[in-house]
């Protein structure tokens, strides 16, 4: 059930199963039943300007006293004002546009201290249509009607879009081709000083299309290189060119040679622990890109387009539909330095026969925190993203954990780092009490950390908290997923027995009074 505080009528927009409203300006008696709560309030449609700032103006008092009356552990969706219809007798008269930007500047804020409030941009609506498609005004005096009934069933569409990105798992590698891609021309045939980048179309198009990329790849999308060229040309380009804006340090890992790209890409894959499914190539020319299709099914080939001039409204599609996500943390801004660490780390063990002496000279420390609410956004975004090791495939948002902590549940969180970096909140344990048991709802670990053994670790302190929390038993369960049957053994090989099991998976126990 869905509560919607409202100043106008918005019941042809949302619907009436599932939803209960306000009255209008209503501001207590907040529904409790409800699931979730909405905050649409739209611009008044006085005639005087003044009137309509200093409205607005209240706005703010009024969405942080419906706020107080909301469980911070329900989602609070609120939507930013726009003004659907501008009616100004002095051009200079600015009143409304700063009192719609006050009042959205400080939603924004206030979000930002309260993690249940989740911006919803109503302008990006607007904005995907005409200014005189947005308004009936004969729905508007019948019934009160901001916005137009005839764009509800869009608009629905769109804000079940819009909740849903507040939660969606974005894909993680953006694997580029270079030649006609990256830039205009060919490097082996036209030389680096014949590339077009930057300087006059086509150029430009191509100087803005690689500083959008470095945009997706400053909050989290690692950047890969598939390309048919000789590598130390593509390297020393990348030195030395003055427009070139994507430098060889902002790619993770790379394939620049003769081989079919099919057989690269499986290669990065491979060598940055993800899986295919999380991986978009970019590649101008078809026949490379029908190749990797056939071969790789898994993978997101988008059409690429016929002109540079349609680069930027390409990559803006591709960033809503595969790599948007609502807030990106820091833990994402530095994931390229981190997979670079990983293939350091690979490198390394190389040299040892030995993975314990391996593991020894990492140098690893760990360190684990128990109902660390900062810890909570991160926890979600990692159950949501995690695959190889998760052992229930549970998924959680931020509010969910937050709920289960203060239901006397116990989330545990693990960061970790070596002597080659800091790899962040790497891992996660979300557990229920159960009269006198604790029962591990999910366990969770990066790909970026295994093979290090601190799995153990971080389950051996969960035992020790558990058993200084007075606890008698600790349940678990593995639940089988399609990417998960690596760590199908990982209770038994820590001390868990093993009560049940069939083809979906198996449960466990371990008795705390032991030991």
């Amino acid at each position: 059930m869905t509560h919607i505080f409202r100043n106008s009528t918005v019941e042809l927009l949302f619907g009436n199963t599932g939803f209960t409203y306000s009255g209008y300006d209503e501001v207590t008696n907040a529904n409790a039943d409800a699931d979730e709560y909405v905050w649409f309030y739209t611009v008044p449609m006085h005639a005087n300007t003044r009137e309509t700032a200093e409205e607005i103006a209240s706005y703010i008092d009024r969405f942080k006293l419906v706020h107080s009356q909301v469980p911070a552990t329900k989602p609070f969706y609120a939507f930013t004002l726009f003004n659907l219809f501008d009616f100004r007798t002095e051009l200079i008269d600015f009143s409304v546009v700063h009192a719609i930007n006050e009042f959205n500047s400080s939603l924004i804020q206030f979000a930002k201290e309260a993690s249940n409030v989740k911006i919803i941009d109503f302008a990006a609506f607007c904005r995907l249509y005409p200014e005189s498609e947005l308004l009936d005004w004969k729905f508007y005096f019948i019934s009160q009607t901001a916005l137009n009934p005839k764009l509800a069933l869009p608009f629905r569409k769109w804000f079940a879009a819009q909740k849903q990105a507040t939660v969606k798992v974005a894909k993680k590698c953006l694997v580029l081709d270079l030649d006609n891609t990256l830039w205009g021309g060919i490097l082996g045939e036209d030389g680096p000083e014949h590339l077009k980048i930057g300087g006059d179309y086509p150029g430009k198009a191509f100087l803005l299309f690689q500083r959008q990329i470095l945009e997706l790849q400053k909050n989290g999308i690692i950047l890969a290189i598939c390309s048919k060229n000789n590598e130390q040309d593509v390297l020393d380009f990348f030195e030395t060119s003055r427009d070139q804006v994507l430098k060889k340090e902002h790619f993770a890992a790379w394939r620049i040679n003769w081989l079919d790209k099919a057989t690269n890409i499986r290669e990065l894959a491979q060598e940055l622990n993800i899986g295919l499914d999380s991986m978009v190539f970019l590649d101008d020319q078809p026949a490379e890109r029908e190749l990797v299709k056939n071969f790789i099914p898994e993978i997101t080939v988008p059409e690429f387009p016929a002109a540079p001039y349609q680069l930027p409204v390409f990559l803006k599609t591709l960033r809503d539909e595969y790599f948007c996500v609502y807030q990106a943390r820091e833990e994402d801004r530095g994931k390229t330095e981190q997979y670079k660490q990983n293939a350091q780390r690979h490198q390394l063990q190389q040299q040892f026969t030995d993975i314990d002496d391996f593991i020894k000279s990492l140098e690893i420390e760990t360190t684990i925190r128990m109902n660390d609410e900062a810890d909570f956004p991160r926890i979600a975004q990692m159950s949501q993203k995690t695959n190889q090791f998760n052992l229930t495939g549970k998924r959680y948002t931020d509010l969910e954990i937050k709920e289960i902590a203060s239901r006397h549940g116990m989330i545990f969180s693990l960061s970790v780092k070596d002597k080659f970096g800091d790899s962040g909140l790497t891992g996660a344990a979300v557990i229920t009490a159960i009269g006198n048991d604790a029962h591990i709802d999910n366990l969770f670990l990066s790909c970026r950390i295994l093979g290090r053994k601190i799995e153990k670790t971080f389950m051996e302190q969960i035992i020790c908290s558990l058993r200084e929390e007075n606890f008698e038993n600790v349940t678990a369960c593995f639940n089988k997923m399609p990417k998960n049957q690596s760590v199908a053994g990982f209770y038994g090989s820590v001390g868990f027995s093993k009560t049940s099991e069939n083809e979906t998976g198996k449960t466990y126990v371990y008795s705390l009074k032991k030991g």
